[in-house]
């Protein structure tokens, strides 16, 4: 079987945007479709200010270079590691903390320890569309004078105690990614209630134009095209639809993996809204290679399963390499790097499909553990002990 797949809105609606771009003969530089997604996205979030870009990436380098973060800038390593080369691309030296062991996010405390006369500024990931420890970070960043600003990459229509992922810290950035819940081909957001941000923003993403033939300093073409904009739009209409599709599809995956002994599958804060994109599962089993079976296992049958992350930014290249001890003060991220799995959810996917992922799973996790059952009782020489 072949599992998984982006989201996709209705065809009808898209070719319908579509006539509309070849009617004004309007392709980027800020098109009308790009003007009705900003102003859709900041009513949705309840921001004040989203400033479409053409992907995540861009977006937070825009980001850091509007606040004029400098020097170093603390980050989880246990993320996309875009989140890190995008600062180091702008020559920002990423400094990796540890992660809480359960919700995969920043530990606060571990950012405290990683702060310098050099930082500038936090990097935080709302991973898996689970918020971070949104107040306890801001304090750090108040307590130290740090700008703070949120990956949100997973966490579009997310809400953290009840209120919506978008307008925390002094900006957050979304990618709209054709792998993320909600998708515009490629691209991406910063959101703010920070009006002379959101100005610096626009003037960065354009080439530094305030104006007609006025260029007021640097930038970049960090502009989103009109077409992403279309999909955008047709995927914000279907938005819901997503959202009760992974919904049913993760309490699926809870109910089938209540008999698969030695897994955990990451919950959502209760009470708080959630896009349900992610069906994170870790195995604890104690085996350091077990993980990896069951990967093997799934992509054997087609099933778009990842160990997300592994082996953690600070393994990768060039951080390797300028920082070869940063596993010693890792642990935590090392551990869930190397025990999770991300299921697909999505569009793409049935309860019947989901049903048979955890059958896979169900089996190399069961096997293993009657493996390890038997060889307790019959001794380390194979004989009756």
């Amino acid at each position: 079987m072949h599992v998984g797949g982006p989201n996709l809105g209705d065809r009808a609606a898209f070719d319908r945007y579509i006539d509309q771009i070849f009617g004004t003969r309007r392709l980027s530089n800020g098109g009308p479709l790009v003007q009705e997604l900003e102003d859709r996205i900041a009513e949705l979030l309840g921001v004040r200010h989203a400033i479409a870009v053409v992907n995540g990436t861009v977006g937070l380098q825009l980001a850091a270079r509007a606040l004029g973060l400098s020097g170093e800038v603390i980050v989880p390593s246990y993320t996309f590691v875009a989140t890190a080369h995008a600062l180091s691309w702008i020559g920002l030296t990423p400094v990796f903390a540890d992660i809480d062991d359960l919700t995969h996010t920043l530990d606060p405390l571990a950012v405290s320890r990683a702060i310098t006369p050099a930082t500038s500024g936090i990097v935080a990931v709302h991973l898996w569309g689970r918020p971070a420890a949104v107040e306890r970070l801001q304090k750090v960043a108040d307590d130290h004078g740090l700008e703070l600003v949120f990956d949100a990459a997973h966490a579009f229509g997310v809400s953290h105690n009840g209120r919506m992922i978008g307008s925390f810290g002094r900006a957050e950035v979304f990618s709209f990614h054709a792998t993320k819940f909600f998708n515009t081909f490629e691209g991406g957001a910063v959101t703010t209630d920070d009006d002379d941000l959101a100005e610096r923003l626009r003037r960065l993403r354009n080439f530094g134009f305030q104006g007609l033939d006025d260029v007021g300093g640097e930038g970049t073409n960090g502009k989103m095209p009109e077409i992403c904009a279309a999909m955008g739009l047709v995927n914000l209409d279907a938005i819901e639809s997503f959202v009760q599709t992974n919904r049913l599809i993760h309490a699926t995956y809870r109910r089938a993996l209540a008999r698969v002994p030695n897994v955990r599958l990451l919950e959502f804060p209760p009470g708080e809204a959630a896009n349900y994109q992610y069906a994170v599962l870790e195995v604890e089993d104690g085996d350091p290679q077990l993980r990896d079976r069951v990967i093997d296992a799934l992509r054997a049958e087609n099933v778009m399963a990842r160990r997300y992350f592994w082996p953690g930014c600070h393994r990768m290249a060039p951080y390797a390499d300028q920082v070869p001890g940063a596993g010693e003060w890792l642990p935590v991220t090392e551990l869930v790097a190397g025990r999770v799995i991300v299921l697909p959810t999505g569009t793409a996917m049935t309860p019947e499909r989901a049903e048979a992922v955890v059958g896979i799973v169900d089996a190399v996790v069961s096997t293993a553990a009657s493996d390890r059952r038997l060889a307790a009782l019959t001794g380390p020489q194979g004989e009756d002990s």
